[in-house]
């Protein structure tokens, strides 16, 4: 059904609009499966894979860039778009130890604000030789209530062998979301797949034949560390992709794909696509690359952290998002039946984390950024457990324990405006836990939405454990395994926070600017 939501079309951004068209046009990609050169001789260093800002506060943001060669990064701020004036900031050496690209951390913002930016890379020779400017902009989080929080979530991108596809105009479905005019986008994992190759072309169920852009890089599983960092790089290849990153700063957490599918600490592989047996020696090149191409404030050369992708980012006093990694810190996949589980999915320092900084929160909402859902089954082969839940709608047991004792925490400590967020599962659903239709009940409810894929194929839906008391007012789901994109159009969620009320309106979208389902929930309340 249509929306009835007005697509805003501010008239702060229309300007950049045209300067990152232009951007785009003058700063063509290098030739597709090519390799940035490690030390050209000649011209000027470019900045043809875009910008990207990410992990924005009330007064910082990261700027992130790729050079074609050796560079010195430089980021100019202003508070228009005509740079008068502008604040400049130094940034790192490029070069090949990080694929040449880096971050720059910004300190100092005016909270609230649009901010603009723009990119120049310089010769490190003669810092006079700069690359044409490429220009962003963000909007820094609120110190007050202000006009509201609206942002987008979803996962799951050039999955199956889904890639970018030119005859559909490639990943439509960022320029969608990009006309949201969101403050930032969380993406919910499955970033990449790099354990998913992308062929020419694969004909479709009605005789149709999908192409892809291809490169070197994605035509077979990652292993190298060039390779996991060339599946990063892939996804960059898309214009809307790109026009996207400019505009709207993110929020990313990673999944399985971005090593391979439902990896986990210690497995070894028996898989005759990798040469590379050692899941844990793949998993941290993919990390390398995962940290090189997203700027992510605890991870890369220059953090002062343990390099972890868990974290909270406080937008203001309406929201604090809490990022999840389900995937670092597991145990070996199982069948989910322990009676004692102390590691579970988000090992116990994490679930500490989580709880302490839970308790701490002072934001009318807390979200809950998790890439696994929790109480629906997903299965890794006939017997063992992907996600939470195992099936058993009987007493918490394995993973769940944790989630339980999570439960537990929020409900006694009367944590208020507690909304959990996800993808994962290829298709959208919502669901409302209660612990009336519960086995386990010392829990407050709780709303549980999922959405995806963004650029990947769709899957059918997966059944619902009753030990949390889930219900699914909605679902909507494709009925065959890996419907292209072509056949089913893509998925992503939208939340808005209104600033006067505080009410959070979650909207879960599909391409084509239809809104499939709402749900209004009121703040101030320990469950809903």
């Amino acid at each position: 059904m249509s929306s009835g939501h007005p697509i805003p079309a501010p008239a702060r951004r229309s300007v950049l609009r045209g300067s990152l068209a232009a951007a785009s046009a003058a700063l063509a990609l290098p030739a597709l499966g090519a390799a940035a050169p490690a030390f050209a001789r000649s011209g000027r260093p470019r900045a043809a894979w875009g910008v990207q800002a990410g992990d924005v506060t009330a007064h910082s943001g990261l700027v992130w860039v790729r050079s074609d060669r050796p560079a010195r990064m430089v980021v100019e701020t202003s508070a228009t778009e005509s740079f008068r004036n502008p604040t400049r900031w130094h940034g790192p050496l490029l070069g090949p130890g990080t694929d040449f690209t880096g971050t720059t951390r910004l300190r100092g913002l005016p909270p609230g604000e649009q901010i603009h930016y723009r990119v120049l890379l310089a010769d490190p020779d003669d810092p006079r030789r700069t690359g044409e400017p490429v220009p962003g902009t963000f909007r820094t989080a609120p110190v007050r209530r202000g006009g509201g929080v609206r942002f987008v979530w979803s996962g799951d991108i050039a999955g199956q062998g889904w890639g970018i596809n030119p005859d559909l105009g490639g990943f439509r479905v960022f320029d969608e979301m990009r006309r949201l005019d969101p403050d930032f986008f969380l993406c919910s994992g499955d970033t990449v797949y790099a354990d998913g190759p992308i062929p020419s072309s694969v004909t479709l169920p009605d005789g149709r034949v999908w192409r892809n852009i291809t490169t070197e890089e994605k035509s077979k599983v990652a292993e190298s560390l060039a390779e996991f960092r060339g599946a990063f790089r892939y996804n960059l290849l898309d214009s809307n992709l790109r026009e996207f990153n400019a505009q709207v700063p993110s929020i990313v957490q990673w999944d399985d794909h971005e090593v391979l599918n439902n990896w986990y600490p210690g497995e070894i592989l028996d898989d005759a696509r990798y040469t590379v047996k050692n899941v844990d020696v793949l998993a941290a090149r993919s990390r390398r690359a995962f940290s090189e191409y997203f700027p992510i404030s605890t991870l890369g050369p220059r953090r002062r952290n343990d390099g972890r992708v868990y974290r909270v980012l406080r937008h203001g006093p309406l929201l604090d998002v809490f990022v999840l990694d389900m995937r670092t810190y597991r145990n070996a996949n199982s069948p989910g039946l322990q009676t004692d589980d102390p590691v579970g999915i988000l090992g116990a320092e994490q679930t500490a984390w989580l709880k302490r900084e839970l308790s701490r929160s002072r934001a009318v909402w807390k979200v809950i950024a998790s890439d696994m859902p929790v109480g629906l089954v997903v299965t890794d082969g006939r017997e063992n457990i992907e996600a939470v839940a195992q099936g058993d709608p009987g007493r918490p047991l394995g993973r769940e324990l944790q989630i339980a004792d999570v439960l537990r925490h929020i409900k006694h400590r009367r944590i208020t405006g507690t909304v959990w967020l996800t993808a994962d599962v290829h298709h959208t659903s919502a669901q409302h836990y209660d612990p009336s239709r519960a086995a386990f009940t010392d829990f407050a409810p709780f709303w549980e939405f999922v959405t995806g894929p963004l650029a990947a194929g769709g899957f059918p839906a997966v059944r619902l454990d009753g030990t949390f008391g889930p219900e699914r007012p909605f679902l909507k789901a494709p009925t065959r395994a890996n419907v292209s994109p072509a056949e089913a159009p893509q998925l992503f969620g939208e939340v808005e926070i209104d600033g006067g009320s505080g009410e959070l309106t979650v909207r879960l979208r599909e391409e084509g600017d239809a809104v499939l389902f709402t749900k209004v929930l009121q703040p101030g309340r320990v469950g809903q």
